[in-house]
């Protein structure tokens, strides 16, 4: 089973992509530890608040969705030999982007405050994120279509740029957080402000390079043609697999946002607690994210050249090597927990740091079965069968997770600890399902007549 040939293609794919996963979260992870260290759990609050709720509409409509939509589509025409129609559906994945980026980002703009007044926003975490939301909104709106580029790229096999790109962000985002937080070189120090203005900053910088590097280097080129002339079959077949790609991440970050909310009324210490142990696990589920997108691209090409074996091979391979990953995330959650908080919060948050230790130890049963349902849920989407991994995310966070969070944290009020013993439950469950399901889908891969028909 375990080839040197498939491994080292299968780590040449999914390193970068884990790589520039990491590197991506880190945008959000320095500017919560920088403003942490800044301005302790206001501001821990506002940047965690905002950023949780930026990143949903973001993640929900593109990074999840049409991105994974489109690399099925580029990496299976690619599989087959047919760059025309992969260079179709890469415009059109483009132009979709476009248009929903501009309405996510006119309406964020606009209706700043009442957004995050009803997230429960209130007092100085309201005002500081009226300015945060409303700055990171532009810069929200070139990562979705440097998102999107990226996905074109990935399709057809090139994870390395896009891993350049994110290094490119962290460093310039880095840099002006600590300029512009802290009131550096001569500037003023303008806190959560400056954190935005240095997170939209970098992440114009980033869809820069990205669309300078496709246009001139990309494998897979955007052809105007194909958006001036829209063929209504072809987008309707992007925005059908894209669907339910959108609505699974929904399904997970409605019911993350509705817990921000929920967790919002247990106070400022629990608020902070939870943020800062979702910002570490953010980071923890990169490799799985990255190892997922490896799953999609090589089964997705692997399925297009009509190689079934190969293609639940080197979905096994993906999984296996990605959930050794997160088994170390896993350790390090049970080993050093407490290091991992204080990095985040001043040293005198004593509260914040017990609480969140306590979190994150807890965070570490869910790392195994998450990676399990990530990166075989990505198997899936590259066979492009996006539909069972909805339905199963759909059927833990709304009828697991979401009436366990009300029962538990609303109801009851018991401490935000709670939050993840019902987030392990609801992984442990994902884990489980997905892979019957791909059991299931796979074990009759001899008759290729079922796996057509998804193609």
């Amino acid at each position: 089973m375990f080839n040197k040939k498939i491994i080292k293609e299968v780590l040449a794919l999914a390193l970068p992509a884990v790589f520039e996963m990491i590197l991506y979260m880190l945008i959000w992870v320095l500017d919560t530890m920088m403003v942490g260290k800044y301005g302790g759990q206001v501001a821990v609050s506002t940047v965690g608040l905002s950023s949780e709720i930026m990143y949903t509409l973001s993640n929900v409509f593109v990074a999840m969705g049409l991105s994974i939509g489109t690399i099925s589509l580029v990496s299976r025409k690619l599989g087959n030999k047919d760059k025309i129609k992969a260079e179709h559906y890469a415009s059109l994945g483009c132009f979709a982007t476009f248009v929903i980026g501009l309405l996510i980002c006119t309406n964020t703009l606009i209706f700043a405050p009442k957004i995050l007044y009803f997230a429960g926003a209130r007092d100085t975490v309201l005002s500081l994120g009226i300015i945060y939301m409303r700055i990171t909104s532009v810069g929200i709106f070139f990562n979705m279509l440097m998102n999107i580029l990226n996905a074109v790229l990935k399709g057809s096999k090139n994870t390395k740029t896009p891993l350049i790109a994110s290094i490119i962000i962290n460093i310039i985002n880095l840099f002006l957080d600590w300029v512009l937080i802290f009131g550096k070189l001569g500037f003023p120090e303008l806190g959560v402000k400056g954190a935005a203005i240095a997170t939209a900053t970098a992440q114009i910088s980033g869809f820069i390079f990205i669309l300078i590097y496709t246009f001139k280097f990309s494998e897979i080129k955007l052809r105007f043609k194909y958006i001036k002339k829209i063929n209504k079959g072809k987008l309707k077949k992007l925005i059908k697999l894209s669907t339910p790609a959108s609505m699974q991440q929904a399904a997970i970050e409605l019911i993350r946002l509705i817990g921000t909310v929920l967790i919002m009324y247990l106070g400022q210490i629990s608020f902070a607690a939870n943020q800062i142990t979702t910002t570490i696990e953010s980071v923890s589920f990169m490799p799985a994210t990255g190892f997922s997108i490896a799953a999609t691209t090589l089964v997705g090409h692997k399925i297009g050249n009509k190689e079934y074996r190969e293609a639940k091979h080197y979905a096994y391979i993906c999984t296996i090597i990605g959930i050794t990953f997160m088994l170390i995330c896993s350790i390090m959650f049970l080993i050093v927990p407490k290091f991992l908080i204080s990095l985040f919060i001043k040293k005198t948050e004593l509260d914040v740091i017990k609480l969140g230790t306590t979190c994150l130890m807890i965070a570490s049963i869910e790392q195994v079965p998450m990676g399990i349902s990530m990166i075989l849920g990505g198997a899936l989407k590259g066979s492009g069968d996006t539909k069972t991994p909805f339905f199963i995310s759909l059927i833990s966070s709304w009828f697991i997770r979401l009436p366990l969070l009300v029962y538990l944290i609303y109801y009851l009020k018991l401490p935000v600890t709670f939050v993840w013993w019902i987030s392990s439950i609801q992984w442990i469950f994902e884990g489980l399902a997905i892979f019957i399901a791909f059991k299931r889908k796979f074990s009759k891969i001899k008759l290729n007549s079922n796996l057509d028909k998804s193609i």
